[in-house]
């Protein structure tokens, strides 16, 4: 199965375990759910289940069982969109191409419907997972709750908040970052070797691997958001700038991140490398991230 086909596949997958462990919309209260289904469902590129996928056939996952663990990082991520498109945070009205939740219902609806994808996802992940012990799984809801809190992606929000206006050095940039969007991805990564029999030791190495794409999910970002149309990226394009937020374009221009992308994108692979063919699919995906256009 060529890299086109087996994406496709595994994001209809996604799209399907989704659908099924949304509330239905016309289950009260039906305007809530109808809302977190709107978020959800029908866009994205599941870049976080496909890294979850990728990283748990290394090591023999059956897709049944990794499935959980990928939406409910995939769960977490949709809430965090909702929360940064309100007025309170990014202020946005265009998320995938469509307005976004708090636009379309209202924003007590959209706070309401982050608050309950969150907790969705880790319900998601309390069910019983066939042939992973109750410790490894405690231990799956565990590093799933520090990636997704203030230690975490919440965290980093809260850097990016503050740090509007201001002239960041390239450490607290990349410091933002890997709790921002890097600490999410990494736990898709490492939440799908979980679910396999991975070693400390080909953790330690999908964990380097991860950080180092978390950070190249973000400069692609950032480059995608100083060249790419709103038509393009389903999203306001140039909000950042308009914004005065720090980005490594910004920081860096334009020439120099995507040096920077380059050399991120090596050092993913060479942290992949004792894998062999094994990690085929998450070579492809770090490949894909640069590539991306949207």
């Amino acid at each position: 199965m060529d890299f086109l086909t087996w994406m496709s596949a595994i994001q209809r997958r996604t799209e399907s375990a989704l659908e099924a462990a949304l509330p239905a919309s016309d289950l009260s209260p039906a305007r809530l759910h109808q809302a977190m289904r709107y978020s959800v469902l029908g866009g994205g590129k599941r870049v976080r289940p496909l890294l979850c996928h990728a990283a748990g056939a290394i090591f023999g996952a059956a897709e049944k069982v990794l499935d959980a663990p990928a939406i409910a990082v995939e769960l977490i991520h949709a809430y965090s969109l909702v929360h940064d498109d309100m007025p309170c945070m990014d202020d946005d009205v265009l998320r995938r191409g469509k307005p976004t939740c708090h636009v379309e219902f209202d924003e007590a609806t959209a706070l309401l419907v982050g608050d309950a994808l969150q907790t969705l996802a880790f319900q998601v992940l309390a069910e019983r997972l066939p042939g992973i012990s109750a410790p490894r799984q405690i231990e799956m809801m565990r590093l799933l709750a520090v990636a997704s809190g203030s230690r975490g992606m919440a965290g980093g929000q809260a850097i990016d908040l503050a740090a509007v206006g201001r002239q960041l050095d390239i450490g607290e940039l990349e410091y933002m970052h890997i709790h921002k969007t890097g600490a999410l991805i990494r736990a898709a990564v490492l939440l799908g070797a979980h679910c396999g029999e991975a070693s400390p030791d080909a953790m330690e190495r999908l964990g380097r691997f991860a950080n180092r794409i978390g950070l190249l999910f973000q400069v692609v970002d950032d480059i995608l958001d100083a060249e790419a149309s709103t038509a393009t990226l389903g999203k306001t394009a140039g909000k950042d700038a308009a914004q005065n937020k720090p980005t490594y374009v910004n920081f860096l221009g334009v020439k120099e991140a995507k040096a920077m992308a380059a050399k991120l994108r090596q050092d993913a692979h060479d942290a992949l490398a004792p894998f062999g063919n094994s990690a085929t699919r998450l070579h492809e995906l770090a490949d894909f991230i640069v590539e991306r256009t949207f």
